[in-house]
């Protein structure tokens, strides 16, 4: 809590939401309910005649010069392994891959494939990806993590534009397969959350900079623990009892375990969230196991699993949020925030949602792009080996609209603490078309400021992002000089996502 000496501070323009209880005093008779993002399907699909499912471990940039969405995506083509795809749109759903010219691919440059030398003869291309826009060095603006899969590590490479790289000349960051990059820009400084080994197999810790070159200790932030396990074996129960959801190809009681297989992370407003994509695994075996015999697997296929043996499962998103990056909050009670799609919707994330580095705001939308999977271990779904397996999908919510305080035909309220804020107007995120919302606000001994008493609110009605509150007789909030005041908000019939000062 930003606890000050005449209360707790709330910058001007600085969205408190309520998915946790920072600035709260007191809650009465109202319920937090977590709401999931509504997804509008594929937006970019694999090359069929390359071979490979798109995916991404980074989010969307919008690009105000060039004035397009900029987007990376991971390359598994045969020649062009640890490269990126370069994606643009106008308006973020209809999507192009510009040639650029920079790799050889089956004997053409024609190809939107990027990447930068890192050693040997080898390239690499930028995995996750930000943009900086306070780096006054322009040629430093777009800054990126690349894998380089043989020594586990995440290399720092910075570009002007998104499309020509080159690699800062600094140690490379720890970290196996799955990763993640955001930029808190008020903070002003770089997130990477990269996967270590702890507690129930995967989880990850969290790396910071505020140069991209120097960066923290990995230090583990998020991992699976009893209570996952208890929760994963009721979904995977219910999976397998369901004939509408893509069924795992194994299903072994004894290997059931679930993991954080990814962990994006990023700053939202005043506070910071992640989105865990839990891995339930469902069955493994090893190399020798003797029903790959009757698996009806492609070539390719059959050699992958003798060489290491297969494990199967699924995967949701849920959602987390903290203060301090090291404490989380579980919210929605562990339920997935993004969950999996049924089986004949047409859809491709059957098995396997990965978390999003970060939303791209759209006005009063967040817009998420994840990675979406019809299949996680076994044979392919899909004839032949991944083909049309996969694609990257786009999920769309209301802005700030994670957690809402919502009250039914009984009256609710929420208090906060004694608040200290530059801005002569509050706002609201709020639904309260069957019902109303109204403010009142509260001088240290708890008696309504005269003017800004709830008799003297215009109760909100309606559904509105950004709802100005407005008073009987006054036009400003009361003044800074009376003292830190407390803010109460009447709910009846209505949802209450958030409040600020402007």
């Amino acid at each position: 809590m930003r606890v000050h000496e005449k209360g707790f501070r709330v910058p001007a323009g600085e969205r408190q939401l309520f998915l946790d209880d920072d600035a709260i005093e007191s809650i009465q008779s109202l319920k937090r309910t977590m709401h999931p993002p509504s997804k509008k399907g594929a937006v970019i699909r694999p090359d069929i005649t390359m071979g490979g499912a798109p995916q991404i471990r980074t989010g969307v940039i919008w690009d105000p010069q060039k004035e397009v969405f900029k987007l990376w995506t991971l390359v598994a083509s045969e020649g062009v392994k640890g490269c990126s795809g370069y994606h643009e749109s106008r308006d973020g759903i209809h999507w192009t891959q510009p040639v650029v010219g920079q790799v050889e691919c089956g004997g053409s440059l024609e190809n939107h494939y990027v990447c930068y030398p890192f050693e040997k003869g080898e390239t690499l291309g930028p995995h996750s990806v930000v943009y900086d826009p306070h780096d006054r060095d322009l040629s430093r603006r777009y800054k990126g993590l690349s894998y380089y899969r043989p020594r586990h590590i995440l290399v720092p490479a910075i570009s002007p534009d998104g499309i020509h790289w080159r690699r800062l000349d600094v140690p490379p960051i720890p970290s196996f397969d799955e990763f993640n990059l955001s930029h808190d820009g008020i903070q002003r400084q770089f997130l990477a959350t990269v996967k270590v080994r702890g507690p129930y197999g995967r989880c990850h810790a969290l790396t910071k900079s505020q140069d991209f070159e120097h960066w923290t200790e990995p230090e583990l932030i998020f991992h699976a623990d009893e209570l996952d396990q208890d929760l994963g074996r009721e979904y995977i129960a219910q999976r397998f009892a369901d004939p509408a959801l893509q069924q795992p190809a194994l299903n072994i009681p004894d290997t059931y375990n679930v993991d954080v297989y990814n962990l994006g992370l990023f700053r939202y407003e005043s506070l910071y969230i992640g989105l865990p994509a839990m891995f339930h695994k469902t069955g493994q075996v090893g190399r020798d196991w003797r029903g790959f015999d009757h698996w009806q697997a492609a070539p390719e296929e059959h050699v992958a699993f003798r060489r290491r043996g297969e494990w199967t499962g699924f995967h949701h998103i849920q959602l987390v949020c903290s203060r301090d990056l090291r404490r989380w909050k579980r919210l929605g009670e562990r339920r997935p925030f993004l969950d999996l799609s049924p089986l004949g919707a047409g859809a491709y994330d059957l098995a396997t949602v990965l978390s999003p580095s970060y939303p791209v705001v759209r006005g009063d939308q967040l817009w998420f792009y994840y990675t979406a999977l019809k299949q996680y271990g076994g044979p392919s779904p899909v004839r032949g080996v991944e083909r049309d397996r996969g694609a990257v999908c786009l999920a769309v919510l209301r802005r700030d609209g994670f957690v809402s305080l919502d009250a039914d035909d009984e009256e609710g309220q929420v208090t906060t603490s004694p608040l200290c804020w530059v801005g002569e107007k509050l706002y609201l995120n709020g639904i309260a078309t069957g019902g109303g919302i109204a403010c009142e606000f509260l001088n240290s001994s708890g008696s309504p400021i005269p003017g800004f008493a709830r008799a003297d609110c215009v109760p909100f009605t309606g559904d509105s992002t950004c709802h100005v509150v407005d008073w009987k007789a006054e036009s400003r909030l009361p003044p800074a000089a009376m003292g830190p005041a407390r803010l109460r908000i009447y709910l009846r019939r209505a949802q209450l996502f958030s409040f600020w000062f402007e």
